[in-house]
């Protein structure tokens, strides 16, 4: 496809210009194995300079506006991003694979961040304490300062907009460092938000390799908050090299999602949820629902109707619009098919299957959707999370089995809970270890107003909604004596 812009530059101080090397990196169209374009493959050195071009830019215009301006200008890009989200839309789908329908849906999304995090700009108040005679005590919230992001490529316009959005909105200044797999969608948000007014040096935008941008950053002693999105094993490397500049980290890692269907539940309403929860973006989405949980009453019946639906789902390019497009890589597509594989040789039952279309090219990374049944909590396919669209439906007798089994994973990002019984509703809610729960839905629509995050090895810290704000600030105490 033709591009708009120039795609392998780097954005700093508000000039758009080669990595410090003149080095690139090929870009891949996951749905034909070809190279789409080039980016930029940016260095350390190219990572200090929009650190200082952050910092200069905090300790100028920016750091002296008032809430109410940023917010405004932070309007100013949500309404931008409606305005291309055809483009946006058209390089998602080129660039990560994803059907129209599902690059749409995050385009709309992005704008919505910025939105929302216009409208809280001034909302951010501290408070008075109660304290001695003779003294005013009150607390502030006040921006980090430079703030880096490393943005994953399997959402990079939803995740740009929840990170960024936030960081904005309270006032600092941001160096974005998106994947080298998938990072054009970033490339063109820097060009709208300049387009609406962001000042220069606001937003820095440095593209290149995790090991080479990305430890940079993670690294750098003048960033004062860093916010990452991604596996175990970088964030481990994110949140060590942070420690070392004794720098708070907000992290959002794996998961290993449950939906737990009760014998109670709306099988009718669950099931497309069900189904959407793993496939979605092809199963590569961290809070991807992929353990069924199913109780024995309803058990072969979900089966039944899941299967269906898996039988009933096509594969092929993002542009045809299907219900799953390829992987981002074929990497990991090796990877997914390497569980599959090792879901069968363990002796594991597929339920079903989805179909790759006859014309879906010879070099995409194409899967077919796997449903397995029968499968015990213990087995790696439901314990590691493969980034893939495959889920494991796990059967369960009780309540407290159900929880046991939720529970029994490393990770705790999202579950689904479905039942009618109110009062299992409210146990489910405290028993359940999770970040986010939800009650006969999954996902709420995206949910830009909820704060997102995990616990154990889903990470911590809350992006989205308005407790993302907390997080992007410190809280600042002043004790006025009278006398």
């Amino acid at each position: 496809m033709k591009f708009s812009f120039e795609t392998d530059k780097i954005l700093i101080a508000g000039k758009w210009r080669n990595a410090e090397n003149n080095e690139t990196i090929d870009v891949f169209n996951p749905s034909t194995g070809e190279v789409l374009c080039k980016v930029a493959r940016g260095s350390a050195k190219d990572i200090d300079e929009a650190v200082l071009a952050a910092q200069a830019a905090m300790d100028g215009e920016w750091g002296r506006m008032t809430a109410l301006e940023r917010g405004r200008i932070l309007t100013k890009i949500g309404e931008k991003i409606k305005k291309y989200e055809d483009e946006l839309t058209e390089i998602e789908s080129h660039d990560v694979g994803k059907p129209f329908k599902q690059a749409r849906a995050d385009a709309i999304a992005m704008a919505r961040y910025f939105e929302f995090y216009g409208g809280s700009a001034d909302k951010v108040m501290g408070h008075t304490i109660p304290y001695m005679e003779g003294y005013t005590v009150y607390t502030l919230r006040e921006p980090h300062g430079v703030t880096g992001h490393i943005v994953p490529w399997n959402y990079p316009m939803q995740i740009t907009g929840r990170c960024v959005g936030g960081a904005l909105a309270m006032g600092n200044t941001c160096v974005l460092k998106p994947s080298e797999e998938a990072c054009l969608t970033a490339l063109l948000f820097a060009r709208i938000a300049e387009e609406a007014g962001l000042p220069k040096g606001v937003l820095n935008v440095v593209p290149g390799f995790g090991a080479e941008a990305g430890a940079a950053l993670s690294s750098h002693p003048g960033v004062h908050h860093i916010s990452f999105t991604g596996s175990v094993g970088v964030g481990k490397l994110v949140q060590k090299a942070a420690g070392d500049n004794i720098v708070p980290v907000t992290l959002e890692l794996g998961g290993k999602s449950p939906q737990i269907v009760f014998d109670d539940a709306d099988l009718d309403a669950a099931l497309p949820f069900l189904v959407a929860g793993g496939i979605q973006n092809a199963g590569q989405t961290c809070s991807a629902g992929t353990r069924i949980l199913a109780q024995s009453g309803i058990y072969e019946k979900l089966i039944e109707m899941m299967s269906e639906k898996y039988k009933a789902l096509q594969v092929g390019k993002a542009t045809d619009d299907l219900d799953v497009g390829p992987l981002i890589s074929a990497k990991q597509l090796n990877t997914v098919k390497s569980y599959i594989e090792a879901g069968e040789k363990s002796g594991l039952k597929i339920a079903a299957q989805g179909s790759i279309v006859y014309d879906a090219p010879e070099n995409g990374n194409y899967v077919s959707p796997t449903l397995f049944r029968d499968v015990s909590n213990d087995h790696k396919l439901a314990q590691e999370e493969i980034f893939g669209p495959v889920q494991v439906v796990i059967p369960f007798d009780s309540e407290e089995e159900a929880i046991k089994i939720a529970n029994g994973t490393e990770y705790g990002l999202v579950t689904g809970v479905w039942t009618r019984d109110g009062g299992r509703q409210l146990r489910m809610a405290k028993a359940v270890k999770a970040g986010q729960l939800f009650i006969n839905n999954y996902g709420a629509g995206g949910g830009v107003e909820l704060p997102f995050g995990g616990i154990g090895k889903s990470g911590f810290g809350r992006e989205k909604g308005f407790e993302a704000l907390y997080g992007f600030s410190v809280l600042k105490t002043v004790a006025v004596n009278h006398g």
